[in-house]
């Protein structure tokens, strides 16, 4: 429930819990136990995540950036960052967002190059020698912040901080290469917090909540028993190779 930095706290637990109840309230969440859902990466899972649903929703929107902020201020600093970098296409408007409210420049990044050049994958103008943070709506294996970070860093930015809405939290080996690279993985939400607020009101069925538990206590194995990759580096190969 915290980032991969430090412990988590009182706020940063209301803060998980205020932002999957928003996502519960808004239908961003789907349970799909019967049919499960194929992530590019291979795995199986009967739960999906839809955070571009957010950006409809004016009041959501707003209160989700807040948390954002103050996550990023309480875990990396006030002064910290000098720019934001959105991730084509999901994390482009909330790196925007997060961005107005920091009063920081912002810049996005291409999934990728588009002619040549050490800022081929780079729009706006490059954040060259900036401390720069990574916005995405979420990370299921943390792949696709690699290849971003990575393209940051070919540019000449310093990219040392990652920022997502909603972190899976369960796929072995998502945060394994991340701090092999020196970045840092901050995130308001998982689906254990999501199990959390469902205690609170019948958003789901029990039978529902109970597979999904399931699979959050051994998200491998349900996978390999549904169809999916049953290894970190089985899901690393396929999506490398998508």
């Amino acid at each position: 429930m915290t980032s991969s930095m430090g412990h988590a706290t009182d706020w940063d637990r209301d803060a998980a819990l205020t932002t999957a109840r928003i996502l519960l309230e808004i239908k961003a969440l789907n349970f799909r136990a019967d049919e499960p859902y194929t992530f590019t990466s291979g795995w199986k899972a009967p739960v999906y995540i839809d955070c571009r649903k957010i950006i409809y929703f004016p009041r959501a929107r707003a209160k989700i950036c807040e948390l954002a902020v103050e996550k990023l201020t309480r875990h990396v600093g006030f002064e910290t960052i000098e720019a934001v970098a959105g991730g084509e296409t999901a994390g482009i408007p909330y790196a925007a967002w997060i961005a107005d409210r920091m009063g920081l420049p912002m810049s996005y990044v291409r999934k990728k190059p588009k002619g040549f050049g050490r800022n081929a994958q780079i729009e706006g103008d490059v954040p060259e020698g900036k401390r720069t943070l990574l916005v995405e709506d979420l990370t299921t294996d943390g792949g696709s912040k690699i290849q971003f970070a990575n393209a940051l860093r070919d540019a000449g930015a310093i990219c040392d901080h990652v920022f997502v809405v909603f972190f899976y939290g369960v796929f072995p080996g998502s945060l394994a290469k991340l701090k092999e690279m020196g970045i840092s993985l901050h995130h308001l939400c998982t689906w254990w917090d999501v199990l959390e607020a469902c205690r609170e009101r019948e958003y789901f069925p029990e039978a529902t909540l109970g597979v999904v538990r399931k699979f959050l206590e051994n998200p491998v194995g349900w996978s390999a028993a549904h169809g999916g990759v049953a290894s970190a580096e089985e899901a690393a190969a396929r999506k490398a190779a998508s």
